[in-house]
C-alpha cells in the first residue's frame, strides 16, 4: 500500500500566468513563478527533482510538477488536486499501453517496437519509455523523473505484465553530468534478450547499452515505409545512417545501390550488421565519414538521397546557426542530384519548427539552383504524437522533394 505523497513546497504563480496550466500546457516558466514555499517559510529554493504543488495568485491548486532549475521551472505530472501516488502512475502506464494496442503495435507479428511512452505526449514529461521486443529503456531527462524510477517501474510490471522481460535504465547518459553524485545506466529488472528486433518484418539488432539514445531511432519508422516504396531499382544514399535503418529498407526494397555514411565507426558496423540480416539483391557499401565532407568530395550521383542529421539546436541560442547548416547540408546534397531524384530530408530539432526548417531548404534550393516539387511532408509516428496542449511535442520536421 503506497501512501499518498503530498508535496512539500508550493509554488505560486503572478496573477495570469495561470492561463497556460487552465490550458493543459505543462510547462511553467521560471518567470510565472511569484514564491516558492515549503509549508510556512517562504521564498525558499527547492532542490532539484522536489515535487513541487502549483498554485494561483489566489491560491487554486492548479496541479503537481517536478522541479529544476532552468528556464522551464517545473514540469507538470497532473492537474487540478490530483494525488500522484503509486495509482497515478499505474494509471498513466496502462493509458500508454492502451493507446498503442489501440495503434495496432503491441500485438502485431511484424513490429515489435515502439515507444511506449513519449514525455508530455503521454502527460510525463522527462521521461522517454521506448519497448524492445520485451525490454523496455527508460531514459529520464529530469531529476523528478529519475527519482521516480521505483514507482515507473512497478507502473510497467503492472501495465505489460508478460509482456515485460526487462527494464533497463538509461538515464546517465542525459542526467550524469548534472548530478553531483554520478549514477549510471543499469538493468533495473528482469533479463535483457539478444537485442535483436523486428520493424515491419525488417530485422535489426538494437544497442541500448551502447547506442545513441534508448538505443534506435523509433520515430523513422513510417518515413523508412516510405522510402522503401521509392527505393526499388535506384540508387540510394543514406547520410547520418546510424544504425541503417533507412538503409535495410531500401536494400531489402530493392535497390540496385545503397551506401550508408556516418562518422561513427561503431554505427557503420552496426549498419553493416542489420543490412546482413535483411537481404537484398543490390549492392551495399558503407563509410566511416564527416558527411559535410563525404558530400563535398564525392561527385557521384544518386536517385535517392536521405539526410538525417542529428539535432543541429537544442537551444534557441542555437537556431541560427543550426538553419544555416540545414541551408548547407541540404545546398550541398541537391546540387549533386540528378533529374528525376527524390530527397528525403529531415530536421528533429525542437526549436527549429516546420517554417523555419522549410525555409532552410528552400534557400538550399535557391542556392544549388534546382527546381523542386513537395511530394509529402512527413513528421513522426502516431507512438510519437504529441499532446494536443503541448505543439512543441512537434519536433521531427521532414521533406520527400522531387528534384527536377
Amino acid at each position: 500500500m503506497h501512501p499518498i505523497e503530498t508535496p512539500e513546497y508550493t509554488a505560486y504563480l503572478h496573477a495570469g500566468k495561470e492561463q497556460s496550466l487552465l490550458r493543459r500546457h505543462p510547462w511553467v516558466f521560471s518567470g510565472a513563478i511569484r514564491d516558492m514555499r515549503k509549508g510556512e517559510e517562504r521564498r525558499v529554493q527547492p532542490p532539484d527533482g522536489a515535487r513541487i504543488r502549483v498554485c494561483s495568485k489566489n491560491g487554486e491548486v492548479l496541479g503537481t510538477g517536478h522541479y529544476q532549475k532552468g528556464s522551464i521551472a517545473i514540469r507538470m505530472i497532473a492537474f487540478g488536486d490530483t494525488p500522484t501516488q503509486q495509482s497515478f502512475w499505474n494509471q498513466r502506464l496502462a493509458q500508454a499501453w492502451q493507446y498503442r494496442n489501440a495503434l495496432g503495435l503491441t500485438q502485431s507479428n511484424h513490429t515489435n517496437a515502439f515507444r511506449l511512452i513519449h514525455a508530455e505526449g503521454d502527460g510525463l514529461p522527462g521521461l522517454i519509455a521506448d519497448f524492445y521486443n520485451g525490454t523496455l529503456v527508460l531514459q529520464c531527462h529530469s531529476l523528478g523523473m529519475y527519482q521516480s524510477l521505483q514507482n515507473i517501474l512497478e507502473a510497467a510490471q503492472n501495465a505489460l505484465g508478460a509482456r515485460l522481460t526487462a527494464v533497463y535504465d538509461k538515464s546517465a547518459d542525459v542526467l550524469g553530468k548534472h548530478l553531483q553524485e554520478p549514477i549510471r545506466n543499469r538493468l533495473l529488472w528482469g533479463t535483457s534478450g539478444d537485442g535483436e528486433v523486428l520493424e515491419n518484418g525488417h530485422r535489426f539488432k538494437v544497442d541500448w547499452v551502447e547506442g545513441q539514445k534508448t538505443g534506435f531511432f523509433l520515430d523513422q519508422r513510417d518515413n523508412r515505409s516510405l522510402l522503401g516504396k521509392f527505393a526499388q531499382g535506384r540508387s540510394v544514399l543514406n547520410t547520418f545512417c546510424y544504425s541503417g535503418g533507412f538503409s535495410v529498407y531500401a536494400h531489402a526494397a530493392g535497390a540496385k545501390r545503397v551506401v550508408s555514411v556516418d562518422v561513427s565507426k561503431p554505427a557503420i558496423a552496426l549498419t553493416d550488421e542489420n543490412i546482413a540480416l535483411n537481404p537484398g539483391p543490390g549492392l551495399h557499401e558503407s563509410h566511416a565519414a564527416d558527411v559535410f565532407k563525404y558530400l563535398e568530395q564525392h561527385t557521384e550521383t544518386f536517385d535517392v538521397v536521405v539526410l538525417d542529421p542529428p539535432a543541429f539546436a537544442k537551444h534557441l541560442s542555437a537556431r541560427h546557426q543550426a538553419l544555416q547548416g540545414y541551408k548547407r547540408l541540404n545546398a550541398l546534397a541537391l546540387q549533386r542530384m540528378p533529374a528525376g531524384s527524390f530527397l528525403f530530408t529531415f530536421s528533429c530539432s525542437q526549436v527549429v519548427d516546420r517554417n523555419l526548417f522549410e525555409g532552410a531548404v528552400l534557400s538550399a534550393a535557391i542556392q544549388a539552383n534546382r527546381q523542386v516539387r513537395i511530394v509529402h511532408h512527413l513528421s513522426q509516428p502516431a507512438d510519437h504524437a504529441p499532446s494536443l496542449f503541448h505543439p512543441e511535442g512537434h519536433y521531427l520536421k521532414g521533406l520527400v522533394l522531387y528534384v527536377e
